[in-house]
C-alpha cells in the first residue's frame, strides 16, 4: 500500500512528490525561524505567521509570472499553459519580488515598519532557500553544465542526470550551501549586535545572494536569457550595485567603496570569461567588505 519512488511516496494509490514535501519543509522550518525572532525584535506575536499567509502565495505567483515572462516562447501558442504550474517553471528572484512586494503591503495596512518587518523575513527566505533547492535534486533539475574532468564527476561536485546519462555541475548543492551560510552571517551578525540599524539584515541577504547567483548563474544550463544575456546575472549585477549605493548612503563609507569595486571585478570576470571560478577571488573580497560595511558602527 505504501511504495517509494526516487521522486515521490504513493500511499494508497495517492502520490505524493518528495519536491513538495521538501518545499513544505522549508516554508514551515522558515516561519518557524521567523517566529522565535519576531519577540525578540519587539514585534507583534504571529506577525511571522501573518507574513507567511500573505508574503507565500504572492511568491508562488509572481515567481510564475516572471519565469513565464522571460520564456513566453514556450507559451506563446498555448497561453493557457502559463496556468499551468504543476508542469514546473517558477523563478526565485520573481518570489522574491512578490515576497517584498507582499511584505510592503503588510507593513502599511498594519502600520509596521517595513525595513524591520524585511529584517525579520530575511533569514527565513534564506533558510528556506536552503532547504528548497534540494527538491531540485529530487527532481533532477536546475542543475549546471557536464562535468567535463574525471575528478569532478562525484558529489558534491556533480550530480549524475539520469536523463541523459551524464554528470552535471551541482549547481542546486551550491546555492543551498552558500544560503546556509548566508543564514549563519545573519544570525551570528544579530545576536553578536553587529547590525545598527533597520534594514541591514536584509540588505546583508540581498548583497550575499545576489553575489552567489552572479557566480553560480555562470553554470547553470536551465538559464533565462535576455538576448545572449543570463537575465538572474543581470538583476544580481544591479541588486550588488544598489546594496554598495544604500550602504555608502547608510554612512558606512569605507567598506562600502570596497566592495562596489570587488563586485565589478568579480562581474566583468564572470561576464568577459565565462568561468566563475575566475569571479572568486574577488567575489571572497566583497563578502569580507560586505562584512565590514554592515558591522560598521
Amino acid at each position: 500500500m505504501v511504495r517509494f519512488t526516487y521522486n515521490a511516496l504513493v500511499v494508497f494509490g495517492l502520490t505524493v512528490h518528495w519536491y513538495g514535501v521538501i518545499i513544505a519543509c522549508g516554508m514551515a522550518l522558515a516561519v518557524g525561524l521567523a517566529a522565535v525572532r519576531e519577540r525578540r525584535m519587539g514585534l507583534p506575536r504571529e506577525t511571522a505567521l501573518d507574513l507567511a499567509l500573505l508574503g507565500i502565495p504572492a511568491a508562488i505567483v509572481c515567481a510564475r509570472l516572471y519565469y513565464v515572462a522571460f520564456s513566453w516562447q514556450a507559451y506563446a501558442d498555448a497561453p493557457i499553459r502559463a496556468l499551468y504550474i504543476w508542469e514546473g517553471g517558477m523563478a526565485i528572484y520573481g518570489g522574491i519580488i512578490g515576497g517584498v512586494l507582499a511584505g510592503y503591503f503588510y507593513s502599511r495596512r498594519k502600520k509596521l515598519p517595513f525595513l524591520k518587518l524585511a529584517d525579520l523575513a530575511a533569514p527565513s527566505i534564506a533558510l528556506g532557500q536552503a532547504i528548497g533547492r534540494w527538491g531540485n535534486f529530487v527532481n533532477q533539475e536546475a542543475y549546471g553544465g557536464i562535468a567535463a574532468q574525471a575528478w569532478q564527476r562525484h558529489f558534491p561536485i556533480s550530480v549524475f542526470i539520469q536523463a541523459d546519462g551524464q554528470w552535471h555541475y551541482a549547481t542546486f548543492f551550491y546555492e543551498s550551501a552558500w544560503c546556509l551560510l548566508i543564514v549563519a552571517i545573519l544570525l551570528i551578525a544579530e545576536k553578536k549586535r553587529r547590525v545598527h540599524r533597520d534594514g541591514d539584515i536584509f540588505l546583508g541577504y540581498v548583497f550575499l545572494y545576489a553575489l552567489e547567483r552572479a557566480l553560480v548563474e555562470g553554470l547553470r544550463a536551465d538559464s533565462l536569457y535576455l538576448g545572449s544575456l543570463r537575465v538572474s546575472q543581470l538583476l544580481s549585477l544591479a541588486a550588488l550595485i544598489v546594496c554598495a549605493g544604500l550602504i555608502l548612503r547608510r554612512g558606512t563609507k569605507k567598506a562600502a567603496p570596497a566592495a562596489a569595486l570587488a563586485c565589478a571585478i568579480a562581474m566583468a570576470l564572470l561576464l568577459f570569461t565565462g568561468h566563475p571560478l575566475l569571479a572568486l577571488i574577488p567575489a571572497a573580497g566583497a563578502l569580507v567588505c560586505a562584512w565590514r560595511a554592515l558591522s560598521a558602527v
